[in-house]
């Protein structure tokens, strides 16, 4: 099989020795190009050329979960078709690896290149569903390229403290979980908006909109994401063969912190946030949220600025994973 893997050398648990020794066992069973990534979207690039041109049956892609973003959407660059793009492969090198983990997959490297090899001897894979994030036609955002998204997306109070995490990492810290929990902190001291939210979300052919949401989780599949090891449950229903689940929170106060937060640390596949400020809406394929106030994105754990506007599509099997 001839396959591309992408690598990201700046990939926070991967040395340069790990990456030698797995491209030698995945080349002992490929045919295997490699590929270093230079720049900000050269994965992207990368993917596509390789989709494009059919130089690839498989793109393996050696990273965190922004390096898998960005593969994902260069293999769609020209829309889904799990029977005639190269198949998709990952093998965790980030901090978090939430799409590889909620997968299945170990979260250790060599341990994952194992499963892979034992995956492609046995042929095991698996379809998966996306979502896709769009610039609303009307509005301000209506020019935003559509972006598609593995595990999840957000707008608003989640968003805010992943850009807060993207800056601390350029200034040279660790992804850590303090860190994490760190910026978190300062994000709720931050927020304007805590007790009433800007946030709408709309359906189709519904006439009762949801306001005045403080953030809006958008979900593709469940764990929502990891703090260390124990997986954190924001939509316990999601899953990779439904479309899309939404928790919305229309309150985060000083209490509501607390009880959600206490709520997010001991979730489980049968309970996530509950009470009167957390709505939760399940297998969505289409829904916009709008906010009065240009708020903080995020796709993959990756900061993308703010947005007034997003429209939301979940698309079944989209994807061909091995797995």
């Amino acid at each position: 099989m001839r396959a591309l893997l992408v690598v990201n050398p700046a990939a926070t648990t991967t040395s340069a020795r790990t990456r030698d020794v797995l491209t030698h066992a995945l080349a002992s069973d490929l045919k295997l190009d490699v590929a270093l990534t230079e720049y900000r979207g050269h994965a992207r690039d990368l993917a596509r050329r390789a989709a494009q041109d059919g130089s690839a049956e498989l793109v393996i892609a050696l990273g965190g979960d922004g390096t898998v973003n960005e593969v994902v959407n260069g293999l769609l660059e020209e829309g889904p078709d799990a029977e005639r793009l190269p198949g998709l492969a990952v093998v965790p090198g980030g901090s978090a690896n939430v799409f590889a983990r909620a997968l299945g997959l170990p979260n250790d490297v060599i341990e994952a290149t194992g499963a892979l090899l034992d995956a492609l001897q046995t042929g095991s894979a698996r379809t998966v569903g996306l979502g896709l994030a769009a610039g609303t036609p009307g509005t301000e955002d209506a020019a935003v390229a559509p972006r598609w998204f593995t595990f999840t997306a957000g707008l608003g109070f989640d968003a805010g403290a992943v850009g807060r995490v993207e800056q601390q990492r350029e200034r040279g810290k660790r992804a850590t979980n303090a860190l994490y929990v760190r910026q978190v902190l300062r994000q709720f001291l931050g927020e304007t908006h805590r007790s009433k939210g800007t946030i709408t979300l709309e359906l189709p052919e519904v006439e009762d909109p949801i306001r005045d949401l403080v953030l809006a989780v958008v979900c593709n599949t469940a764990p929502w994401t990891y703090l260390g090891n124990r997986p954190l449950y924001a939509a316990p229903q999601a899953s990779f063969d439904d479309a899309l689940d939404v928790l919305g929170l229309s309150r985060l106060t000083p209490a509501a912190v607390s009880r959600y937060g206490t709520q997010l640390l001991t979730s489980s596949p049968e309970r996530g946030l509950h009470g009167k400020h957390a709505t939760t809406l399940h297998d969505l394929p289409e829904f916009t949220l709008h906010s009065q106030v240009p708020l903080p994105f995020q796709l993959d754990g990756d900061h993308l600025g703010v947005r007034s506007s997003v429209t939301f599509t979940g698309v079944r099997r989209a994807l061909r994973v091995i797995v």
